[in-house]
């Protein structure tokens, strides 16, 4: 590899921290699950569903979420070995939205139903996702595929956190469409072997 100028990061050591952060978050994500002493006795099916219905789904929600994240912030970082100052202090700036899933996801997990608790893990996606689109545009300087596709969450998730002011129960819902960025990125696939 050729001499690194000063103001240069070789960004393989961002992703090998990135790996932890990522892996450490989505870990933690289970940390607010419920328990066996929940239970004083041996719990049935109906138990269990009570218990661990609403919890699960945040759970699955964020993991994939945060899993949908991790792969492009891998492609990204594929692309640019090397990278400024600037470049990776926004890449923290973005791991620190990721530290920060399982701290929104306990208060979702815990109360669904709350508007001010849904219209914060919204604002909390919405940040994660526009940190990751300005992510892109750096890396590419200009308008595609992969940037259409980063852009494809955020988008999602501005309606998704309006309707968590005033139905907190359909914004889940709304959310999940924000996957639908993968199905962009397949649509508007390159030819084989242009895109790396």
């Amino acid at each position: 590899m050729t001499e690194l100028k000063p103001d240069q990061f070789e960004m393989r050591r961002l992703e090998s921290l990135s790996n932890t952060i990522f892996g450490v978050a989505m870990t933690l994500l289970a940390y607010d699950l419920p328990r066996a002493a929940v239970f004083s006795s041996a719990p049935g099916w109906s138990d269990l569903a009570q218990i661990y219905s609403g919890k699960l789904a945040g759970l699955a929600l964020s993991f994939i979420i945060a899993g949908v994240f991790w792969i492009s912030h891998h492609r990204r970082l594929a692309r640019q070995p090397v990278g400024s100052r600037g470049a990776v202090i926004l890449n923290l700036f973005f791991l620190l939205s990721i530290v920060l899933l399982p701290v929104t996801n306990g208060l979702y997990a815990n109360y669904p139903m709350a508007s001010a608790v849904a219209v914060l893990y919204g604002l909390h996606l919405m940040v994660i996702a526009g940190l990751n689109a300005w992510l892109w545009w750096t890396v590419l300087g200009g308008w595609r595929q992969e940037i259409m596709a980063s852009l494809f969450p955020l988008l999602v998730f501005i309606p998704g956190t309006i309707v968590a002011a005033f139905a907190p129960q359909v914004a889940p819902f709304v959310w999940f469409i924000a996957f639908g960025g993968l199905v962009i990125r397949r649509f508007y696939a390159s030819p084989a072997g242009t895109d790396t």
